[in-house]
Protein backbone atom coordinates (compact mmCIF):
# COMPACT_ATOMS: atom_id res chain seq x y z
CA UNK A 1 0.00 0.00 0.00
CA UNK A 2 1.45 3.05 -1.28
CA UNK A 3 0.72 6.55 0.80
CA UNK A 4 -1.91 7.38 -1.75
CA UNK A 5 -3.75 4.48 -1.09
CA UNK A 6 -3.75 5.18 2.87
CA UNK A 7 -7.02 5.26 3.91
CA UNK A 8 -8.50 8.41 6.31
CA UNK A 9 -7.92 8.21 9.64
CA UNK A 10 -10.59 10.27 12.16
CA UNK A 11 -9.13 10.28 14.90
CA UNK A 12 -10.23 10.94 18.56
CA UNK A 13 -9.00 13.29 21.32
CA UNK A 14 -9.83 11.18 25.14
CA UNK A 15 -9.03 12.25 28.58
CA UNK A 16 -10.32 9.57 30.86
CA UNK A 17 -10.40 10.48 34.67
CA UNK A 18 -10.28 7.83 37.51
CA UNK A 19 -10.46 8.05 41.13
CA UNK A 20 -12.16 5.40 43.62
CA UNK A 21 -15.42 6.74 43.57
CA UNK A 22 -15.71 7.72 39.85
CA UNK A 23 -14.51 7.84 36.87
CA UNK A 24 -15.50 9.56 33.16
CA UNK A 25 -14.09 9.66 29.88
CA UNK A 26 -14.28 13.00 27.58
CA UNK A 27 -13.64 12.51 23.96
CA UNK A 28 -13.83 14.94 21.20
CA UNK A 29 -13.89 13.59 17.68
CA UNK A 30 -11.79 15.58 14.78
CA UNK A 31 -11.74 15.38 11.23
CA UNK A 32 -10.29 12.48 9.01
CA UNK A 33 -6.63 12.92 7.80
CA UNK A 34 -4.66 11.35 5.87
CA UNK A 35 -0.59 12.16 5.09
CA UNK A 36 -1.11 12.74 1.48
CA UNK A 37 -3.61 15.56 2.64
CA UNK A 38 -2.45 19.58 1.12
CA UNK A 39 -0.66 21.37 3.71
CA UNK A 40 -3.72 23.45 3.81
CA UNK A 41 -5.91 20.76 5.01
CA UNK A 42 -2.91 19.81 7.69
CA UNK A 43 -3.31 22.95 8.84
CA UNK A 44 -7.06 23.25 9.29
CA UNK A 45 -6.23 19.77 11.09
CA UNK A 46 -4.68 21.18 13.93
CA UNK A 47 -6.48 24.36 14.08
CA UNK A 48 -9.42 22.03 14.80
CA UNK A 49 -6.86 20.55 17.07
CA UNK A 50 -6.27 23.02 19.13
CA UNK A 51 -10.06 24.13 19.52
CA UNK A 52 -10.78 20.42 20.75
CA UNK A 53 -7.78 20.83 23.25
CA UNK A 54 -8.93 24.22 24.50
CA UNK A 55 -12.49 22.85 25.06
CA UNK A 56 -11.43 19.35 26.50
CA UNK A 57 -9.35 21.26 29.41
CA UNK A 58 -12.28 23.19 30.07
CA UNK A 59 -14.55 20.21 30.22
CA UNK A 60 -11.56 18.32 32.61
CA UNK A 61 -11.40 22.22 34.77
CA UNK A 62 -15.28 21.97 35.20
CA UNK A 63 -15.00 18.18 36.35
CA UNK A 64 -12.25 18.82 38.49
CA UNK A 65 -14.02 22.47 40.11
CA UNK A 66 -17.37 19.84 40.87
CA UNK A 67 -15.15 17.37 42.58
CA UNK A 68 -13.06 19.46 44.63
CA UNK A 69 -16.23 21.33 45.59
CA UNK A 70 -18.41 18.08 46.42
CA UNK A 71 -15.45 16.78 48.58
CA UNK A 72 -15.45 20.15 50.50
CA UNK A 73 -19.30 20.11 51.29
CA UNK A 74 -18.48 16.34 52.55
CA UNK A 75 -15.42 17.20 54.63
CA UNK A 76 -17.63 20.39 55.81
CA UNK A 77 -20.40 17.81 56.71
CA UNK A 78 -18.11 16.27 58.77
CA UNK A 79 -16.53 18.91 60.66
CA UNK A 80 -13.56 19.36 59.06
CA UNK A 81 -11.84 22.45 58.24
CA UNK A 82 -10.87 22.91 54.59
CA UNK A 83 -7.50 24.83 53.33
CA UNK A 84 -8.76 26.21 50.43
CA UNK A 85 -5.56 27.29 48.70
CA UNK A 86 -3.43 24.11 49.59
CA UNK A 87 -6.43 21.74 48.49
CA UNK A 88 -6.35 23.90 45.08
CA UNK A 89 -2.63 23.69 44.38
CA UNK A 90 -2.90 19.96 44.93
CA UNK A 91 -5.73 18.56 43.88
CA UNK A 92 -5.60 15.45 42.06
CA UNK A 93 -1.99 14.98 43.07
CA UNK A 94 -0.30 12.62 45.18
CA UNK A 95 0.39 14.79 48.59
CA UNK A 96 3.64 13.69 51.12
CA UNK A 97 3.37 15.84 54.26
CA UNK A 98 6.02 17.68 55.16
CA UNK A 99 7.99 16.80 58.85
CA UNK A 100 8.65 19.99 60.75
Amino acid sequence: MSLSDSPKVAPTLKAKYVSPSASQTISHSLPPTSPTDPTSKKTAYLSMLRVRIVEMQREVNGLLTAKMEKDKAIAATNGAKVDEKKEEENYGEEVVEDED
